[in-house]
């Protein structure tokens, strides 16, 4: 007889990471997120939508306009629409999350059930709501296995709890109140020439500002400096073509990156995966 084979058992590489999008059918507009991470490190960003992810695994840490927040499993790491954030790892072994990306309407549309006015913002950022969380966690791993009508009761059953024990009524322009006419005017001056930007001093001299005052009072109203601002713009931009299924490499010349490598660099930088795959997840393929 043969000496008996040997069987190695599989390892989870514990630094390999995973993340993956795609639509929820269940309330209009949403993407999700499954993910794990260890090693990315999120820049300064925002999202045009709400932000709640359940924290599953390993911790983790952010920095938001409130300070600084640390999550770990069972919590809920939650940021308005065009909050700036970042996000990186708490512990060596990374963070595991599952997210849900409502746009304001449909939170606004369940607030306006649970009899709270104006846009809902919320009290922390790093949230500790057992209920909520345990709702939304079912949701997702509902709307993983495509039953839509349970992942659209459960996500709106938690977004409802959440809004309940840590929902508050949103200051009228509380992200614009310190900015000034000239900071919105260099904004859309960005915004339509996102190909074929000015330089810090050409988008001074356009709003009638100097280069130091223009570049602080900006980050004072948009959270992010003009550089990083178009960046976001160009992002945002991608997102939507990528999501229309659009090549990468097409997307790229059409928001203002120089080639794909360009796009993919700072798409990781925002959402952790690469144009490519957030096209394919998106497109169902």
């Amino acid at each position: 007889m043969g000496m008996p084979s040997t069987v190695h058992p599989v390892v989870d590489d514990p630094r390999a990471e995973r993340a993956r999008y795609w639509r929820f059918s269940g309330l209009p507009d949403t993407e999700m997120l499954t993910a794990r991470f260890v090693t990315t490190n999120f820049t300064r960003h925002t999202h045009p939508t709400y932000t709640f992810g359940v924290i599953t695994g390993g911790v983790e840490e952010y920095a938001h306009p409130g300070g600084t927040s640390r999550v770990g499993p069972g919590g809920l790491a939650v940021v308005g629409p065009d909050e700036v954030h970042t996000g990186h790892a708490g512990v060596p072994e990374g963070w595991t999350y599952r997210v849900f990306y409502p746009r304001p309407e449909v939170v606004v549309g369940i607030a306006r059930e649970l009899g709270l006015r104006g846009t809902p913002a919320f009290s922390e950022s790093g949230i500790d709501a057992p209920e909520a969380s345990r709702l939304l966690h079912a949701a997702h791993l509902a709307a993983e296995r495509g039953d839509r009508l349970g992942a659209s009761s459960l996500a709106r059953r938690g977004i409802a709890a959440l809004l309940r024990s840590h929902g508050r009524e949103r200051p009228p322009r509380v992200r614009t109140r310190e900015a000034r006419p000239e900071t919105a005017l260099a904004r859309e001056v960005l915004a339509s020439r996102l190909t074929d930007p000015p330089t810090l001093e050409e988008l001074a001299a356009a709003v009638g500002l100097g280069p130091f005052a223009l570049s602080r009072a900006f980050s004072r109203a948009y959270g992010l400096p003009p550089h990083a601002y178009l960046n976001q713009l160009r992002v945002d931009r991608a997102r939507t073509l990528l999501a229309a299924g659009r090549a990468p490499s097409e997307v790229a010349v059409e928001v203002g990156f120089t080639d794909q490598a360009h796009l993919s660099r700072h798409f990781r930088r925002h959402l952790g995966v690469p144009p490519g795959a957030y096209r394919r997840a998106l497109a169902g393929r």
